[in-house]
């Protein structure tokens, strides 16, 4: 089974072929294919680093949970509240 380690939207991500996977936001709309740059490609007990490209297709746009951005200084009489959602693309690796 083939492997690969990606890197997209600052962040990294483990992957094989046929797995769905929620990554930050790409700016492609739904049904289009993506290549994303791998850092290690492997197949087995084999890698190479750097060597290999990747194929994705977009499945869906989405927002995650909110989250409570929460600040307080004590016996200063400062709070601020603010809430954040993150935006994520789902994508499925068709070939690595």
């Amino acid at each position: 089974m083939s492997y690969a380690i990606i890197r997209t939207g600052g962040k990294q991500f483990a992957v094989t072929e046929g797995q769905t996977l929620r990554v930050p936001t790409i700016d492609k709309k739904e049904g289009e294919t993506v290549e994303i740059e791998t850092l290690v490609a492997g197949e087995g007990a084999s890698a190479s680093f750097g060597a290999a490209t990747l194929n994705a297709t977009v499945l869906s746009h989405g927002r995650g949970d909110k989250i409570i951005v929460f600040k307080k200084k004590r016996r200063k009489q400062y709070k601020r509240r603010q809430g954040h959602r993150q935006g994520y693309t789902e994508i499925k690796i068709e070939k690595i």
